[in-house]
């Protein structure tokens, strides 16, 4: 079982040009994402999140359920959902402005228990930063890590929800200590500050690195750098690009028996190649189509 946590939202999608463009709804956050893309690729997944009462909120639950992954962990809450209004750029590059004043997943309690046979975990994107939410998931985290579960982080930074970008980035690096693996876009690097190398040595076993149509860059505490090209495709938009290699990069190592510190130390030049392409292909599929639509298994295969 791969457990993600964070939140799960609305964006609100422009379907043409101009500040007054209608706004199509879909079904998106990163965590939600890479559950969804999880359970495409055929991976047992839980989420682990709080969840409105309110209609999207079912709607949101409903995806994941038919998707294959377990709710059973979801919290529920009368407050609203969060909204993400979403500006995709000419090269289909998304950006977001949110509406998270008293939603729902804000106000995640941490749980006593993760869900049975749980061998990874993955967090990220605003769960990690809107309180007092932030705070436990930050918890579950520790607690995870100290129980030798394997942890994925993806800050996936959003930069309009943090008030102190100075206090977020000493945040991350308290994070590290307790991360196996780190995923981030070079965009991300670049805000946070720091080298592959310098967070490796903070605690995680590995550190990927995502350059867009440029490919991805895997980064290892034994001294490894691998790299693989983007495959090329006509882009749409990305989003859900990010959540998709997360998901794939979990699966990836889940079907190898990867998931642990020493077996990511162990992968390899030939290992890491092969599941960075892997990701690469996954991200493109979701790029190729409108909004947050990950592949499923067999859309892969070669």
């Amino acid at each position: 079982m791969i457990v993600v946590a964070g939140e799960a939202l609305i964006d609100l999608v422009p379907q043409g040009t101009g500040a007054l463009a209608a706004l199509q709804p879909a079904l998106g956050g990163g965590p939600f994402n890479t559950a969804v893309a999880l359970g495409r690729l055929g991976s047992p997944a839980a989420f682990c999140s709080r969840v409105s009462e309110d209609a999207f909120g079912e709607a949101l639950l409903d995806r994941l359920s038919k998707t294959g992954v377990d709710v059973s962990s979801v919290q529920r809450g009368s407050e609203p959902t969060t909204l993400a209004v979403a500006t995709v750029g000419a090269d289909g590059s998304a950006a977001y402005s949110f509406y998270v004043d008293g939603t729902a997943d804000r106000l995640f309690a941490a749980s006593s228990a993760l869900p049975s046979g749980t061998r990874a975990i993955s967090f990220g994107t605003c769960s990690l930063v809107l309180e007092p939410g932030a705070s436990a998931y930050e918890e579950l985290m520790r607690r995870a890590a100290a129980q030798g579960v394997f942890t994925a982080l993806d800050p996936n930074i959003r930069a309009g929800l943090i008030p102190d970008a100075d206090a977020y980035r000493a945040r991350f690096k308290s994070w590290l200590p307790s991360v196996s693996l780190l995923k981030l876009s070079e965009e991300d690097a670049a805000w946070l500050g720091g080298t592959p190398r310098e967070w490796l040595a903070a605690g995680p076993a590995a550190v990927v690195i995502t350059r867009g149509g440029d490919g991805l860059t895997a980064f290892t505490a034994e001294g490894g750098e691998y790299t693989v090209p983007g495959e090329r495709v006509e882009v749409v938009d990305t989003i859900g690009a990010g959540d998709t290699v997360n998901a794939a990069l979990l699966h990836g190592l889940a079907v190898r028996g990867a998931l642990s510190v020493r077996a990511l130390g162990e992968l390899g030049r030939g290992g890491w190649t092969e599941l960075l392409g892997f990701a690469a292909r996954a991200a493109a599929v979701t790029c190729s189509r409108a909004g947050a639509e990950p592949p499923y298994a067999h859309e892969l295969e070669r």
